[in-house]
């Protein structure tokens, strides 16, 4: 058994602790990588590959005193794909002492967009984004130096890039080769607005240097990649109504975007490839923001807040976080099961490193896209 732990060294970055024993781990092939979903008649089962559970090692922040409910409303500004787990951890808040008469009011979508918003002046309390980036761009205007400096880093999620497919299965889709070959449609969204959509070509791109290629064989895949993705949402919400809705043969998400959509009925599966990026989500309070909105954010940095996360399907980001069996999951007594190899943001330099190189104007991203 597989356990990945984790320690937090600066916002957005993380420490795989056994993550050489990971790197000499290898699947039969790329194309045939992980636990993949399904079953019944009809149903096309891809090799399991994936080991272990998810073993985070941040110790729980030490609980606030208790407070007594500073009323009021609390704004919250954030990129699209929690809205689900939002509206649960504001209901369970406002349930709490310090939570209780509070109410809120709510805006989502692209984490790029929700961030300029907020800097052109949206009225926010709370804020929370897909990529790192999108919080720092408010540091100091709008947020104050020093969000990142507890125990999680200023982090509140974590997740995994997972591929959806049809359910049963059947273009036999069970790692990142099967999304180039001919004929394989792919949903993901725009890098131009969406942190989801980075997230997903990082993963891409890295699960070849991750299974030994080179930086020319990881910019050829993802060539061959962006040639079969058929449509760019402007957020990783849109690209799963997308993809429900019937367009495409695989959707490119985070494992929780997946669950959710289980959840809420969705007939998809989805696989865990054995080449994975682990996902960093932050979030902070304002300058401005009220005692509410700081009292709401110790709350889902909390166990309490942390296991309505996981019931929602992102991976905890603090120990002692047991949402019992979480809906939706492949396994849900399993939930959140770890991809043999995973890449971070911290190897790669950071979020100024990975936009300048990717996603500026002559970044690899946006040369690929500009050719196609």
């Amino acid at each position: 058994m597989l356990n990945v732990g984790l320690s937090r060294t600066r916002a957005g970055a993380v420490v795989i602790a056994g993550l050489a024993t990971m790197t000499g781990l290898v699947a039969c092939s790329s194309s045939s990588t992980a636990g993949a979903q399904g079953g019944g008649a009809g149903s096309f089962t891809c090799p399991t590959t994936t080991s272990g559970d998810w073993s985070p090692t941040i110790a729980a922040p030490s609980a606030p005193p208790a407070a007594a409910s500073a009323g009021g409303t609390v704004n919250i500004v954030a990129y699209s794909v929690p809205k689900p787990a939002y509206d649960a951890l504001s209901s369970a808040f406002q349930k709490t002492p310090a939570g209780s008469g509070v109410t809120f009011k709510s805006s989502y979508g692209p984490s790029g967009t929700q961030s300029k918003n907020v800097a052109g002046g949206q009225k926010a309390d709370y804020v929370g984004f897909s990529v790192g980036s999108d919080l720092t761009k408010l540091v100091p205007s709008k947020v104050a130096d020093g969000w990142d400096s507890g125990p999680t880093k200023g982090l509140v999620s974590d997740s995994v890039v997972v591929i959806a497919v049809r359910k049963g299965n059947p273009k036999h889709i069970c790692g990142w080769d099967d999304l180039v070959k001919s004929g394989v449609k792919i949903v993901t969204p725009d890098p131009a607005t969406s942190g989801s959509a980075k997230w997903n070509i990082l993963a891409a791109y890295e699960h070849v240097l991750l299974n030994g290629g080179t930086e020319a064989q990881a910019k050829d895949y993802l060539t061959k990649f962006f040639k079969n993705v058929v449509v760019r949402a402007s957020s990783g919400a849109v690209a799963t109504t997308q993809f429900t809705s019937g367009t495409g043969d695989a959707l490119i998400s985070y494992e929780d975007e997946a669950i959710d959509a289980r959840q809420a009925g969705q007939s998809i599966d989805y696989v865990v490839p054995a080449q994975s990026f682990l996902i960093e989500n932050p979030a902070a309070v304002t300058k401005n923001a009220s005692a509410s909105a700081k009292n709401f954010l110790d709350y889902v940095q909390s166990v309490d807040g942390q296991t309505v996360f996981a019931q929602k399907g992102f991976r905890p980001v603090i120990t002692g976080t047991n949402p019992g069996p979480v809906e939706g999951a492949n396994d849900p007594n399993n939930p959140f099961p770890n991809p043999q190899k995973i890449a971070t943001i911290e190897q790669l330099g950071g979020w100024s490193a990975v936009n300048d190189k990717f996603f500026a104007s002559d970044g690899i991203v946006t040369k690929i896209e500009g050719s196609g």
